[in-house]
């Protein structure tokens, strides 16, 4: 990870997906990735720059499956367009603990894993539509690294800011990563504001309505 990476990642300290979420929104962006959970409830927000993996049917013969780990730098999020396909898995306990081992941020899947008890013991956090046990091996392999891909409706392109929790997955353009981590301040700090007043007996509706909470995430 570049020095150009580590400063757009320090944006988003202390924010979550759904600030983030609703700084898109204000800013008319479309980056939640419907239909992609978390494998267990993380208490961390993991943010990092997309490393951008697109799988297709595997031709005759098969090509790979999984070289390209070897060149996902340290705290990137490997981001994987298998077309939203749940028939068979693109990742599995292998390639959960040696991604562990590389120090790499996370997995984000428009398709399924499996081996989950592996990463479940391990804490390596993973994003996906879903578990399956059957493997993608001659079945799918690797078309492209590091280009534009899709999760969902969500287009993806490497090294773009990936910024994930409980909640699920949010994908920041790149070159707006910068407002839309000052967009989400602003309104979290709003937030913060409400839930003092509420704590100093304050009606919901009252605080709400002083500090405009339902026109926080409208578009501008």
């Amino acid at each position: 990870m570049n020095i150009d990476d580590q400063e757009l990642i320090a944006l988003f300290e202390g924010l979550d997906t759904p600030g983030v979420s609703d700084a898109m929104d204000k800013l008319g962006l479309l980056g939640q990735c419907l239909g992609i959970a978390p494998l267990d409830n993380y208490r961390k927000v993991i943010v990092g720059p997309a490393f951008t993996v697109q799988y297709v049917s595997a031709s005759v013969p098969p090509g790979t499956v999984g070289d390209f780990i070897e060149d996902v730098a340290v705290g990137d999020v490997v981001v994987i367009d298998n077309g939203g396909r749940t028939d068979c898995t693109v990742w599995g306990d292998i390639m959960t603990q040696y991604a562990g081992s590389r120090k790499i941020a996370a997995t984000v899947i428009d398709g399924v894993c499996r081996d989950v008890n592996k990463a479940l013991g391990d804490g390596y956090p993973i994003f996906s539509k879903g578990r399956f046990m059957r493997t993608g091996k001659d079945r799918v392999q690797v078309q492209s690294v590091n280009q534009p891909v899709s999760i969902g409706t969500v287009r993806v392109c490497a090294r773009d800011i990936v910024v994930a929790d409980a909640n699920g997955v949010v994908i920041v353009p790149r070159d707006r990563a910068a407002e839309v981590a000052a967009c989400a301040r602003q309104i979290e700090a709003v937030e913060a504001d409400i839930r003092t007043m509420i704590g100093q007996g304050k009606t919901l509706k009252d605080a709400r309505d002083a500090l405009g909470y339902h026109g926080l995430q409208r578009k501008i």
